[in-house]
Parts: structure tokens; sequence; C-alpha cells
């Protein structure tokens, strides 16, 4: 990927949509929508540490496909945040703790992109309906 499109962030969060759609091509495509759909709502009203706690927390079965392109898709924003160590719920929130929330600016960069991901993702579940 060259540096114009790491900066494209409509690129990065269309690809890293549809890499949620792809990898959860086995599962019923109106219960990706609802984990995305509360997941987005979850972001939107409280927030990226929310947002992934809700996820680790309350869906299990589909949020961890979410949760881990929402990690790349972080990581893809070129800040240097890399992924935490393991997927263990523990040490990804540590991760978004220490990392993506200590820079107001880049956490609002952050939550726009997510935001734009999971909606992204949320009509490209729709679209497999």
């Amino acid at each position: 990927m060259s540096n114009s499109t790491e900066r494209n962030l409509d690129r990065l969060a269309a690809e890293y949509a549809q890499n949620i759609i792809k990898r959860t091509k086995d599962k019923k495509a109106s219960d990706i929508d609802n984990t995305i759909t509360k997941a987005l709502g979850v972001l939107q009203e409280n927030g990226v540490y929310a947002c992934f706690l809700y996820l680790l927390a309350r869906e299990k079965e589909n949020g961890s496909v979410v949760v881990e392109e929402m990690l790349n898709v972080l990581n893809g924003l070129g800040f240097g945040w890399g992924k935490p160590a393991d997927k263990r719920p523990e040490k990804v929130l540590a991760h978004v703790s220490d990392k993506v929330t200590a820079d107001l600016e880049r956490l609002l960069l952050a939550k726009e992109t997510l935001e734009q991901m999971l909606i992204y993702a949320r009509y490209g579940a729709k679209a497999r309906e």
C-alpha cells in the first residue's frame, strides 16, 4: 500500500468493512447486520472504548470478527498503534485505552473512520441478505 492509499480513510474503511462481510459469509446476514448496527450505535453514543467493550462483552459470537477488523483499520491509520499481543478482552481493551484514547485528535479521527467502516459493513450485510 502506498502512503497516499494509507491516508485515504474512506478506502481503508471500505476495505476492512469488506473483510467483515467476507469473514462472516458462513453466518446469517441479519445476525451480522444486528451486531454491527448495535456496535455502531454504541460507537456513536458512547465512543471508541465503549464500542470495543460492548463487542467483547455482549457480542461474543459475531463481535470477535468485528473487533479484529476494527483493530486492523486502526492499525492502518498509520499512527504506529500496532495491535494487541493477543485477542483476550483485557489485552484488547488495554491496547485501546493506552494507544487509541491517549490523543484526542487521533481518537476523533479513529472514531470517524470506525464509524464509516461499520456503516459500510452494515450495508454490506444488508446487501448479502
